[in-house]
């Protein structure tokens, strides 16, 4: 007897634990209500256990879910790379992709793995700037493609997350306490640097810059070092930091949108490219907490 698992009850399941409640795991899968419970009932009776369990209102994980959950992304991820591998046409040429200091290690490695297997013929020379100058080169016709950290969304891009700007520092650190405070900040054309000035001469905080550059390595080195807190985005923060806290006594400081440019005219390749920014982008928006 062969025992075969409907990948869209497993699309159902992990859905309903993305939205934290079915109705709203419908709405994300465009299907009723009564559908996506009686998918999950399915895939409940396939495998002869249940996955949900209800605590007041809300559905939480039973602990079979939580051992299926895993599993579940696993094969949806490996189901959507051989779908996405089958139906995508093959390309050749190069793509010209810029990307910000602050972001890249945080989201490009997983777009630009997916992208290499999907398209192997295609080359990606990765352009690594400020967004103000990624903005630039991209008028300029110098790079295809890019993703910046901005404010505002501008015209022909599009916002792929939102994204608050933190203070971080080393765990233990007491650079956060000095007066005037040890700051790492970017260069003149990082857009994240006058945001934090200015936060900083709203909130009376004397300050020194430690650190002057947008190249994330010197910048994580003052920082380990406790010599120095940073701005940087929740989302690209390395685990081995902290993100300070109200008790530090550091002014609170905006969001940031991460946003794609991807202009008319482009050719199939760097199409296909934004397409993968994308799909990676709304892929980790959908998991818990967003990260």
């Amino acid at each position: 007897m062969r025992n075969d698992l409907d990948i869209s009850l497993l699309r159902a399941f992990t859905a309903i634990v993305d939205a934290g409640g079915v109705t709203r795991a419908a709405a994300a899968l465009g299907v009723s209500q009564a559908a996506a419970s009686q998918q999950v009932k399915r895939l409940e009776e396939s495998l002869d256990c249940r996955l949900f369990e209800r605590a007041g209102r809300r559905l939480v994980l039973a602990p079979a879910g939580e051992r299926l959950l895993a599993q579940a992304r696993r094969l949806l991820a490996l189901n959507d790379e051989v779908w996405s591998s089958m139906r995508t046409p093959s390309f050749e040429g190069e793509v010209r992709f810029g990307v910000p200091y602050d972001i890249i290690a945080s989201f490009v490695p997983a777009i630009l793995r997916r992208f290499a297997k999907a398209q192997p013929l295609v080359r990606v020379s990765l352009v690594c700037e400020d967004s103000r100058i990624v903005r630039e080169q991209l008028t300029a016709g110098q790079v295809d493609l890019a993703l910046t950290t901005e404010r505002e969304c501008g015209r022909h891009g599009e916002t792929l997350r939102t994204d608050r700007l933190v203070w971080v520092g080393v765990p233990g650190g007491d650079a956060h306490l000095k007066d005037p405070l040890p700051v790492s900040l970017g260069a003149s054309t990082c857009v994240f640097r006058p945001v934090a000035v200015e936060a900083l001469g709203k909130a009376r905080r004397d300050w020194r810059a430690v650190c002057e550059v947008s190249r994330m390595e010197p910048v994580y080195a003052a920082i380990e070092a406790g010599l120095a807190v940073a701005p940087l985005l929740r989302s690209s923060v390395p685990e081995r930091f902290d993100i300070l806290g109200r008790d530090a006594r550091l002014p609170a400081l905006p969001e940031f949108r991460i946003n794609l440019y991807a202009p008319p005219g482009l050719g199939p390749a760097a199409r296909d490219l934004a397409d993968h920014v994308r799909a990676s982008f709304a892929e980790r928006n959908r998991r818990p907490h967003n990260n």
